[in-house]
């Protein structure tokens, strides 16, 4: 019901009411009891040289004409004058219950329909301010981080704990910090607010009553909020969302004047993975003969310039997703960022063009502005449609509060729908694991990180049964976070996992992966030791069906290096083409031709030779691949392309093989 209401008056609201008048005077207050003050015209640079790189170039603004703000942001009482349905959102997780507290849980189009319903019942120009008019009145006059000087009073910075939610909530009461020096209350924190523009780069030329950019996927969010870092309220700071995203950090502020009627700035050049994307469908026969074993690799697909801290982060690389593209291309995505758990985490991408050497240098791929983006994934569904999936933070962390996005592109990654919320409530199962596969009865299968608060961590699956218009989330879970996931032939789904703590000696995870059967599609799962040695934090494993027929396994030997401490790895036993049984250690393949009951080959996924350093990256760095040792750690993605070649990406690196070399005994050690 509430939907139709606000489609109702969006579509009744079209556009201002004829006779709209600005008021005169120097506040005004309005039928709601809004206090309304005006604010003058004139120029400010804006931006912030030390500030996030998406602040620069600073740059001279004009605002040529008068409008007047709220004083305060529209408060429960106010807002529900117009939605009297969002009532039964107040005190949702614990926000905003009284009639004088900020307004949460309304999305961009939410505050849009507001602004023309009030334009109608008052015959004022309602609307929400652009980023410019917001910076410009937040500052009032000044230059330094906040309109307070260098620093906030107490009383500003409420209720922040790192990736937390506090109970008991925050007192989002209006006013009840001081003004700035224009008669402005709650610029710095409190709750975020929606702005006109669409987010997008500053340009570095001056500017006379700029609107933002002409499309984008993020609508700009100002002042920072409750439960945020002091940095992230400063008057320079920009914050973004989707439009349709509500939650309890961000509300509204409205101004009364005319939209300024500059010209949007246009679309930025496409990123260099989107750029002269070949459209034509891929020759695959001119791949490796599937009969001969083929290896390649290891190649670097994560290139980024050293010492870079935004858009792109050389510091921390981690958790890729890929998907092979009709054209021949693969397409690689992972999350960028300084911390794990830092609002800057964002997604990047680089392309691998078919008949390329190498990988193209990495470049941003989608990053909702100082929200963290965790756990991409890619998948392409074979018949022309690649999916993104993606957890999507309020801010930092992203164990407790993701939402789920989906986009789609059917150019061969040139372009992308605007990104959908599958798990608009936010909260635990939403953060994607990269085996998405197509069950046997048509359903679009997407596991997720279940509860981490389960003993040992568990994987959830969404299942989409019209090609990712609806979905809905298993009743069951797997045993393990990050779990790989496939169908066998009998309609079960067969499932193996990773247990959450790293620590070695852990009773919860034992000596050996955890297994988990389903045979009603995820609602309820029987669990077992698999016969593979457990893996741990920094280490994702990969379970896929081949064309072929086999089902696949690519792991890893011990825990990762650094929770090993002063313990010795035990490596796998494996036979090599002497017949003899030798023990390695790191990345290994494993092949099941009965449905995953007995796993008889398995092979180290190595180039062999002579020892070589390489560097894996992430949880990984440097490490000594020869004919005994692989790749020791990394998050695994994987795709098969028509052609038979099997691509294994880990957190830095590419590796191509098929099954005839999969199927080949590894050589005996080199002498």
């Amino acid at each position: 019901m509430r939907r139709l209401t606000v489609l109702i008056v969006v579509l009744s609201a079209c556009s201002l009411p004829r006779g709209a008048e600005i008021p005169g005077g120097k506040t005004f207050t309005n039928s709601l009891g809004m206090k309304m003050v005006r604010i003058e015209r004139g120029h400010f640079l804006m931006g912030s040289e030390d500030g996030e790189w998406d602040e620069r170039p600073v740059h001279e603004v004009t605002i040529s004409k008068p409008f007047y703000l709220g004083v305060t942001e529209v408060t429960n009482a106010q807002y529900e004058q117009f939605d009297p349905e969002h009532r039964k959102s107040r005190g949702k997780l614990g926000y905003s219950r009284e009639d004088d507290e900020a307004v949460v849980f309304v999305s961009w189009e939410d505050a849009v329909a507001f602004c023309k319903w009030l334009s109608q019942k008052e015959s004022r120009p309602y609307r929400l301010p652009t980023e410019a008019e917001w910076e410009y009145a937040c500052r009032a006059g000044t230059t330094t981080r906040f309109h307070t000087g260098l620093a906030l009073p107490d009383g500003y910075a409420k209720h922040f704990i790192e990736g937390r939610r506090q109970l008991p909530s925050p007192d989002l009461r209006v006013a009840r910090t001081a003004p700035n020096t224009w008669g402005v209350y709650d610029l710095h924190g409190n709750v975020e607010e929606w702005c006109m523009d669409w987010y997008g780069p500053y340009p570095s030329a001056e500017q006379t009553d700029p609107v933002g950019c002409k499309q984008g996927d993020f609508r700009v969010v100002r002042g920072g909020s409750h439960s945020t870092e002091v940095r992230f309220l400063r008057s320079a700071n920009r914050m973004g969302a989707l439009a349709d995203d509500r939650h309890w950090l961000i509300g509204l502020r409205v101004v009364v004047g005319e939209a300024p009627k500059s010209p949007p700035l246009p679309v930025s050049e496409p990123r260099l993975w989107a750029r002269n994307v070949q459209q034509e469908p891929c020759d695959w026969s001119e791949g490796p003969d599937l009969a001969k074993p083929y290896f390649a690799g290891p190649l670097r697909y994560v290139k980024i310039p050293h010492a870079s801290n935004g858009p792109m982060f050389s510091a921390h690389n981690h958790d890729p997703g890929l998907a092979w593209c009709p054209n021949g291309d693969l397409l690689a995505i992972w999350y960028s960022c300084k911390t794990e758990k830092g609002r800057e985490l964002c997604i990047l991408a680089s392309r691998f063009r078919w008949g390329a050497k190498e990988w193209e240098p990495a470049s941003p791929f989608w990053d909702a502005p100082d929200r963290n983006d965790h756990a991409p994934a890619l998948w392409h569904d074979g018949q022309g449609t690649l999916y993104y999936f993606n957890g999507l933070s309020v801010g930092p962390a992203y164990r407790e509060n993701l939402a789920l996005i989906m986009r789609i592109s059917r150019d061969n990654g040139a372009s992308w729908s605007k990104a959908r919320l599958i798990n608009p409530e936010r909260g635990l199962g939403s953060q994607p694991v990269t085996t998405v596969f197509r069950a046997q009865n048509g359903s679009v299968v997407l596991p997720v990180d279940a509860p981490w608060r389960m003993e040992g961590g568990a994987t959830a699956l969404w299942v989409s049964p019209d090609n990712g218009r609806t979905w809905s989330v298993s009743e069951g879970t797997i045993r393990g976070i990050h779990g790989g996931v496939t169908q066998l032939k009998d309609g079960r789904l067969f499932a193996l996992g990773r247990y959450k703590s790293p620590i070695v000696n852990d009773p919860l995870r034992g000596e050996f992966m955890p297994k988990s059967l389903s045979s009603d599609m995820g609602k309820t799962w029987k669990y077992s030791d698999s016969e593979f040695p457990p893996i741990s934090g920094g280490q994702r494993l990969v379970l896929m069906r081949l064309r072929e027929g086999p089902i696949v396994l690519v792991s890893f030997t011990d825990f990762r290096p650094a929770a090993l401490k002063q313990k010795r790895p035990k490596g796998l036993l494996i036979r090599d083409a002497s017949g003899k049984q030798r023990r390695v250690y790191g990345m290994y393949a494993a092949l099941s031709f009965d449905e995953g009951r007995s796993w008889p080959l398995r092979k180290l996924i190595t180039a062999g030779g002579p020892p070589r350093k390489l560097n894996g990256g992430a949880h990984t760095d440097l490490f000594t691949m020869d004919s005994t040792h692989a790749e020791p750690a990394g998050y695994l993605a994987a795709t098969q392309t028509p052609d038979g070649v099997i691509h294994l990406i880990s957190s830095a690196l590419h590796y191509s093989f098929n099954l005839a070399w999969l199927r080949t005994p590894m050589p005996a050690p080199d002498r």
